[in-house]
């Protein structure tokens, strides 16, 4: 059981933002912004790859609402979903990150071409 399911069975508590029958928003407990906020579904899919269309729509709609509730909405936010371990998925359970409450850098590589690594 990994930590998602955890926390959706109330085994693990989290920081709840907003939650339904099918998914949970719960604020992240090492924030890389003000406001950083995970949405999971409750059921766990191993990443975005896998999870049937019909569960990322009714996805869609939960983290728009999440945006309103944070207001979110009116500033801005960024939406980061990794898939697989290449690229940095550590909890190997389908997640968005919400990202906001300030204006956001776009370049991390710290001055580094990311074309050489290539």
């Amino acid at each position: 059981m990994n930590i998602f399911e955890r926390i959706v069975s109330g085994e693990i508590p989290c920081n709840k933002v907003l939650e339904n029958d099918d998914f949970l928003a719960f604020h992240d407990i090492s924030p890389r912004a003000p406001i950083h906020i995970l949405v999971i579904p409750k059921k766990c899919y191993e990443n975005f790859q896998v999870t049937p269309p019909e569960v990322m729509v009714g996805l869609s709609s939960f983290i728009k609402e999440v945006a309103v509730k944070m207001g979110l909405d009116k500033t801005g936010y960024r939406l980061v979903c990794n898939c697989g371990e290449n690229s940095g998925q550590e909890v190997m359970h389908l997640h968005f990150h919400i990202l906001g409450g300030t204006k956001l850098p776009w370049d991390n590589t710290n001055g580094a071409n990311t074309h050489d690594k290539f």
